[in-house]
């Protein structure tokens, strides 16, 4: 393996490879409300129980509906959703209804959160807990439901071919994903 020559760059860099995911939350009034969040992790609660990890930062209204109603679905963003993804990260709930591009929208099927039709992988969740630090709130999340494309097939957690999602990926721009490399163990010693 090539060592690569480093250099410090100071702090100010925080570049984190990150999932784009619109997170869809219910308003006041019931209608649905999405916002793009990359914040987006998964952490073991026990056993083989995940809990989504979602961090919001600021006084958005999808931080305020979560916070309320304590359920949202998250939803992937494939590179044909991008436009969809641009346009909502653009658009605040403050200034009026999210409306200049056409998107669907359905509920879930476990939890009662607006869905985009559009996205190939969906969770269902339900905060379990919350966590301030400074103007960014943490969400742990239980999932309830997770809505796939028909289309994918994968057995286990460890069979699900991104390549096939196609994610946009994001670090400050967006990126997508190119090849499937290979599958855990494939590249040990022989």
């Amino acid at each position: 393996m090539k060592t690569i020559k480093r250099k410090s760059v100071g702090t100010h860099f925080s570049m984190c490879v990150q999932p784009a995911f619109i997170i869809g939350t219910n308003n006041d009034d019931g209608t649905p409300n999405f916002a793009p969040i990359t914040w987006v992790s998964i952490t073991n609660e026990k056993d083989n129980d995940y809990l989504l990890t979602i961090s919001m930062f600021g006084t958005k209204r999808t931080k305020q509906n979560v916070l309320r109603t304590g359920i949202l679905s998250v939803n992937l963003v494939s590179a044909d959703m991008l436009p969809l993804m641009d346009y909502l990260g653009a658009h605040h709930a403050k200034d009026g209804t999210k409306d200049g591009i056409p998107y669907a929208v359905s509920r879930g099927e476990i939890v009662d959160v607006p869905v985009l039709d559009a996205s190939r992988w969906v969770y269902e969740c339900e905060v379990v807990n919350a966590v301030e630090t400074g103007q960014s709130t943490t969400f742990f999340c239980s999932i309830k439901n997770i809505q796939i494309d028909e289309r994918l097939e994968c057995s286990d957690l460890f069979d699900v071919d991104l390549t096939k999602l196609d994610p946009v990926i994001y670090s400050g721009m967006y990126h997508s994903i190119g090849q499937l490399l290979g599958r855990i163990g494939d590249f040990g010693e022989p």
